[in-house]
């Protein structure tokens, strides 16, 4: 079974709880609609990639319900993530054709993001080696392996292609908070797949690379603009920073229908704030006014390339 995918005992969605991981590997069982909206904005289910598949098996259980008009909760259950909603109204397209052809088009959907995600991290492993011919020490935010983006994930999976090529010699994977999805989830990763790598404390990421600890810094996006800004998870745009500066190549890996022909530019894209106490918990005081943004966007003259399956924009 795939972490997100159909149950043959449904109608309903399972999916790997990414909240229980790294110390415990739980499986939801999601049965309606609200639930599956539960889980999008909970974390349950995270990565632009995976919520485009858990959008489309969504909108398959909404249609299998006899709701189908309640997938549009789920389509904005997050708004910059631009899979999540395509998922959901491509598998919509079907729903006057009945449950069966709308399941058969959400596993169409999770079929071809495994085509969409070789291609895409082959082109970015060997851009990066294009680049930095040798050995490779790589830097990343967030997740974005096969737990974030489906079977062999973006950013993440063009990582452990230079690991499989023999090339990768270390990856630094920042902690990012408040969630710790690179501490909690990457670390897991690339501890799975035998792949050397260090934690990094997130404010020492841009250091790192100054220092000439890293020879590539390869990152996913949730959404990217009609002009190549694009929309990653905070923290994203402080390692561009860093990169340019640096002369370190910084790619941007992802799905080609990340960018977004409708969002000119990176000003334009709507950048979800989150709730407080996923910050405040018991280490500041109580009621604190918190500012908690789960995106930066980091201009395009700040990327090398925005790698997807089927160009590198440079």
């Amino acid at each position: 079974m795939e972490f997100v995918d159909w149950s043959d005992d449904g109608p309903a969605v399972v999916l790997l709880d990414q909240r229980a991981l790294p110390h415990e590997t739980e499986w939801l069982t999601l049965r309606s609609v609200d639930e599956v909206v539960a889980a999008i904005r909970t974390l349950a289910v995270r990565g632009a990639p995976s919520l485009g598949i858990a959008g489309a098996y969504g909108a398959a259980l909404a249609c299998a319900l006899g709701t189908p008009e309640a997938a549009e909760r789920i389509a904005t259950a997050r708004p910059t993530a631009v899979p999540l909603s395509l998922g959901v109204r491509r598998v919509l397209t079907r729903a006057d054709d009945g449950p069966a052809a709308a399941l058969a088009e959400a596993r169409a959907v999770a079929a071809e993001a495994a085509v969409v995600n070789a291609r895409a991290t082959e082109r970015a492993a060997d851009l990066v080696q294009e680049l930095r011919p040798g050995p490779v020490r790589a830097l990343t935010v967030c997740n974005t392996g096969d737990l974030a983006c489906g079977p062999g994930g973006s950013a993440l999976g063009a990582i452990l292609r230079l690991h499989a090529r023999g090339v990768l010699t270390d990856v630094l994977a920042c902690e990012t908070r408040p969630l710790l999805q690179g501490a909690r989830l990457t670390v897991w990763e690339l501890a799975r797949a035998g792949a050397p790598h260090r934690l990094c404390v997130d404010s020492a990421g841009p250091a790192a690379i100054a220092s000439g600890l890293v020879d590539a810094v390869l990152v996913g996006a949730d959404r990217i603009a009609a002009n190549g800004d694009t929309a990653n998870k905070i923290g994203t745009y402080s390692l561009a920073c860093a990169a340019a500066r640096s002369g370190v190549p910084f790619l941007v890996v992802a799905p080609e229908e990340t960018i977004d022909p409708d969002t000119p530019t990176g000003s334009d894209i709507v950048v979800e704030e989150r709730g407080a106490d996923e910050v405040r918990g018991t280490t500041t005081l109580a009621g604190t006014p918190v500012y908690n943004p789960a995106f930066d966007v980091t201009p395009f003259d700040l990327i090398t390339a925005v790698v997807t399956e089927k160009q590198a924009w440079r």
